[in-house]
């Protein structure tokens, strides 16, 4: 067929994919599931790497023995597979973090804020399932400290989520990511999600995972953690 997908090459042969990991080894950088690659892609190649994946998804979908040609509902699937990984759900890993401006603590704030919730989606790296949940952010910042716009809380999480992920290593990623940026004397971040690999597959239990990422003074000073805590049940019953 004239339509199908053609993955593009270079001169030597070597696909898009096969060009992007070369650079990344050569680098000595690692390129797991949950990490961004964006400084490796040069320009129009994530539009060669949509075209590979929509290539080799059409032969998953063909290996699945399923007739794209004739069913009206799959002619047409690999295409919006591939761009909705790329773009779209896993597009943290393709693309450069959000800007996000820093302003100096002008007026020496050092009392705990709390941001969220942040609504949260990803999907698992064993299954691809979708995880759906949301997070809090708590913060005990200093002189020295950046302040950022309450928005861009949410554009990091989005960026950090939008990857393949297990909840455990994403708030770790996220944590590393704000204690650069704003310098806190502590941080604290609770995720709670649901995770569909559980509760579309396998024992199909609607359990919800929670977990926390806690720094500096959060992990120090138990009565500041107590009191984030409390205002964060607070936030959740409201």
């Amino acid at each position: 067929m004239d339509d199908e997908p053609q993955s593009k090459t270079s001169a030597s042969g070597k696909s898009v994919s096969s060009r992007v990991r070369e650079r990344l080894k050569h680098a000595k950088k690692r390129f797991h599931a949950n990490d961004n690659i964006a400084a490796f892609l040069e320009p129009g190649e994530l539009d060669d790497l949509l075209l590979e994946v929509e290539a080799k998804f059409k032969e998953v979908l063909e290996s699945m023995v399923i007739d794209i040609e004739s069913d009206h509902n799959t002619q047409d699937t690999a295409r919006r597979v591939a761009k909705m990984y790329l773009t779209e759900v896993f597009k943290g890993r393709y693309v450069e973090p959000p800007p996000v401006t820093e302003f100096p603590n002008a007026e020496a704030l050092n009392e705990l804020m709390i941001v969220g919730p942040i609504t949260v989606r990803s999907a698992c790296s064993h299954h691809f399932c979708p995880i759906m949940g949301r997070l809090w952010i708590g913060l005990m910042p200093n002189e020295r400290s950046n302040l950022i716009g309450l928005s861009k809380y949410a554009r990091l999480a989005e960026w950090i989520m939008s990857r393949p992920q297990i909840q455990e290593e994403a708030i770790s990623q996220m944590a590393e990511v704000l204690m650069n940026k704003v310098r806190p004397d502590g941080l604290a971040i609770v995720m709670e999600a649901d995770h569909f690999c559980m509760q579309w597959r396998g024992v199909k239990d609607n359990a919800v995972m929670v977990n926390s990422a806690m720094r500096g003074s959060f992990l120090k000073d138990h009565t500041l953690r107590s009191e984030f805590l409390s205002l964060l049940n607070l936030k959740t019953r409201g």
